[in-house]
């Protein structure tokens, strides 16, 4: 994956309603799923959901006046783009060095400490019955 597929925060939006949504949503109901309240306006919708489009994260098919759109590259995919993005860009492609600048923030509690240590060792167990 290129930069040029990285997603802007609207286009993230957009996309996390078409993911809920399944299927292949038309321009009305992501909008009307992603902002229930008219933040963004029909043509603002169409505007963004054609871009993504011309990116290749969705492909369009029309049926009468209507167009729908299904997204070409999962959820998953597009998490594991961006946050390879991001431990490259700040951390140097240092995962442990993620992990340190997370575990030392000062909006870490005891709760969250415990649930990286069950993660961390499901991890490694997994791991080791791979390598057995």
């Amino acid at each position: 994956m290129s930069k040029s597929i990285k997603l802007t925060p609207v286009e993230w939006e957009i996309m996390e309603a078409i993911w809920k949504l399944g299927e292949a949503p038309s321009i009305r109901d992501v909008r009307d799923h992603a902002f229930p309240n008219g933040e963004k306006a029909y043509t603002t919708v169409q505007t963004i959901m054609n871009t993504l489009e011309k990116k290749g994260h969705l492909k369009r098919k029309k049926i009468g006046l209507v167009n729908f759109y299904s997204p070409k590259r999962s959820r998953d995919q597009m998490v594991r783009f961006e946050m390879s993005a991001l431990v490259s860009r700040i951390f140097d492609g240092s995962i442990p060095a993620l992990a340190n600048y997370l575990i030392n923030s000062e909006n870490i509690g005891l709760e969250e400490i415990e649930t990286i240590k069950t993660l961390l060792k499901e991890k490694e167990n997994e791991l080791r019955n791979k390598k057995s």
